[in-house]
């Protein structure tokens, strides 16, 4: 069962400046940043409340780190702004499937390793009315 808006992801071409803004303008400070190099990002996460399950909602600002990146070229396509949704559960891989079953495009066949350590799927924008959206199981410890 999705439990929350884990986070928003927003693709950006300078995450430095794109960091700055979000403290300058909203007061959110950085909570964890890292490498994805197998998704070809340098992302920042930046916490803004926690929930009743544990897990908190986050923006995440993401830099692709080579061209060929998904959100590199998402970036040369669309612009800043707005890259996806993701939505937290405690199951990604039951949810995946119960979600495979309604027809829906799942991704990747197996979860994958996302931020802070974090499972992840994406389901296909086309049968999400647009909207690349995302499926994280929070790593214990976050």
């Amino acid at each position: 069962m999705l439990t929350r808006i884990d986070h928003i992801g927003i693709a950006c071409f300078d995450l430095d400046a794109t960091v700055e803004f979000y403290r300058a303008t909203y007061g959110f400070e950085v909570f964890h940043t890292e490498v994805n190099e197998e998704q070809g990002v340098r992302e920042a996460m930046l916490r803004i409340n926690g929930t009743s399950d544990g897990g908190a909602s986050y923006l995440q600002l993401l830099e692709p780190i080579r061209e060929d990146s998904a959100v590199g070229k998402w970036l040369a396509k669309n612009g800043e702004g707005v890259h996806h949704l993701a939505f937290g559960t405690a199951d990604v891989d039951g949810d995946a499937q119960d979600i495979r079953e309604k027809g829906v495009r799942v991704l990747y066949d197996e979860p994958r390793t996302g931020s802070m350590g974090s499972r992840i799927t994406f389901l296909h924008p086309k049968d999400c009315h647009g909207v690349l959206t995302e499926l994280v199981t929070s790593a214990p410890e976050h």
